[in-house]
């Protein structure tokens, strides 16, 4: 007789894609070789049973009555109970949309080393003063996580360590405790029971995400789940991760510089167009909630080859410097180098800048980048690149109290952009004075058309200029012939 099938199946190990059947080519994500045997995991197969015995005669997994609550109005479900709980780090809350709700399930994702235990940990620490906190540990022992605690001041009374990697340690740690916060660190780090495959796999971290989020909504238990990411920036594991959880956070920054930041790609209980910047020093991380300041060189004399810009990260405008250089070349293909900038967008630029302004600037080496690691990747950026290139070509300097703000496209015009009202106040907050932007900008104050006529009072922006095309906004700029 032939092998049994039963309880068994074949799974990709990149995507998680399950077949009853082997396959060559994974039907997910299209890879060769990809697809293995797995065990169908005992939560699963019980899961099916209970299924069945519901269908049957009403009975559960084991025998037992399923308890049915019953449905009521919409009107007489308590709101209150979905209510968002602060963490104590407003920067963290303000992506939240708030703070923590109860029962919610939190995946933070992040490259290794960025900061991520860190950040939960302070946070932990702060939402111990008001109630238990249970904190588990899979990649460093207790004593580790207690050394890193007494550095940034996070050690409380009321915040547990555990350091486990079962799954079913991690749930009898939790009823022995009664948290009202569970902090995973990480779910790569933790196993389930009947699943072959090594921790960290797609079989593994479905399992237990899948369980710890059935725990977090029978108990109303508020669960952060730390997940590392890939070298392309995805979450290492299964895609389907992202859709098991509520909130889906995303924390990068620089390893060379302080600057950290955290945002909501998935939410279900607020806005996913937020960020939250902190300054990761000796003691822990430290929010920021004017960052603007830290991506404008320090500088009092205005440079050739540097402009400055307004971009909107969700609703949030943020001031960023852009800088440029250019040099002879002695190489038959010339250099062209970025840093935080989106390398395709710094091309078609300089190739409008060719075609519509008269810049000759296909033989020379080209470098351009950000301040302060941040990275840009909007199209309101692009008239600040233009006329920093056009700046760096000719040898003069842009104004140090302008800014500019708009979109170049191929014919060389520049487009409006979104939020025009809300970058010009966060410019003329900082202290800038005059402002490039679009034309057909409409309802902006202190405005002026292209023939220079002013449209009105600004308090803080004494000029903003409307300009039409890439070679005007070069002109007004940098004093040359309209």
């Amino acid at each position: 007789m032939g092998k049994s099938s039963a309880g068994l199946v074949y799974e990709c190990s990149e995507c998680g894609w399950r077949s009853s059947k082997w396959a060559g080519r994974c039907a997910g994500c299209q890879g060769w070789g990809t697809v293995a045997e797995a065990a169908v995991p005992v939560l699963a197969r019980a899961g099916k049973a209970g299924t069945a015995g519901r269908r049957g005669g009403g009975l559960g997994a084991g025998g037992l009555r399923q308890a049915v609550i019953p449905a009521i109005p919409i009107t007489e479900v308590d709101a209150r109970a979905a209510s968002a709980r602060p963490t104590g780090l407003a920067e963290l809350d303000r992506v939240l949309g708030g703070g923590l709700v109860p029962g919610a399930v939190v995946l933070l994702a992040g490259e290794p080393g960025v900061g991520k235990s860190t950040l939960l940990l302070e946070a932990g620490a702060l939402a111990s003063e008001t109630g238990r906190v249970l904190y588990v540990t899979g990649e460093e022992s207790s004593a580790q996580v207690r050394l890193r605690a007494d550095r940034i001041g996070a050690a409380g009374p009321n915040l547990f360590l555990a350091a486990e990697t079962e799954l079913a340690a991690v749930i009898e740690q939790v009823a022995t405790v009664q948290p009202q916060l569970l902090i995973v660190d990480s779910i790569q780090a933790m196993s389930a029971p009947g699943i072959d495959s090594a921790p960290g796999g797609v079989s593994h971290v479905r399992e237990v995400t899948a369980a710890l989020t059935a725990v977090a909504k029978q108990q109303a238990l508020t669960t952060v789940l730390v997940g590392h990411v890939t070298k392309d920036g995805s979450i290492a594991g299964p895609r389907a991760l992202e859709h098991l959880v509520d909130v889906v956070l995303h924390f990068d920054g620089d390893r060379h510089a302080q600057l950290r930041m955290v945002r909501a790609l998935k939410n279900r209980f607020g806005p996913t167009d937020e960020f939250g910047c902190f300054d990761l020093g000796e003691y822990g991380l430290i929010g920021l909630p004017d960052p603007s300041g830290l991506f404008l060189s320090q500088r009092h004399d205005p440079v050739p080859g540097t402009c400055v810009t307004v971009t909107l990260e969700g609703r949030r405008p943020l001031l960023a410097e852009v800088q440029t250089l250019v040099a002879s070349s002695e190489l038959d293909i010339p250099r062209r180098v970025t840093s935080g900038l989106d390398g395709a967008r710094v091309g078609m630029v300089l190739a409008v800048l060719q075609q519509r302004a008269d810049l000759r600037l296909g033989k020379v080496d080209l470098y351009a980048a950000t301040v302060g690691g941040v990275r840009l990747t909007e199209p309101s950026v692009d008239l600040a690149l233009a006329l920093a290139l056009a700046s760096a070509s000719a040898g003069l300097s842009v104004p140090g109290d302008l800014i500019a703000i708009g979109e170049v496209g191929l014919a060389g015009e520049v487009r409006r952009v979104p939020g025009v009202q809300r970058r010009l106040a966060e410019a003329g907050r900082m202290g800038f004075r005059q402002a490039l932007v679009p034309a057909g900008t409409s309802g902006l104050p202190g405005s002026q058309g292209p023939d220079g006529t002013a449209g009105g009072a600004q308090d803080a922006l004494t000029s903003v200029r409307e300009v039409t095309d890439v070679k005007g906004a070069i002109a007004a700029a940098l004093g040359g012939p309209r």
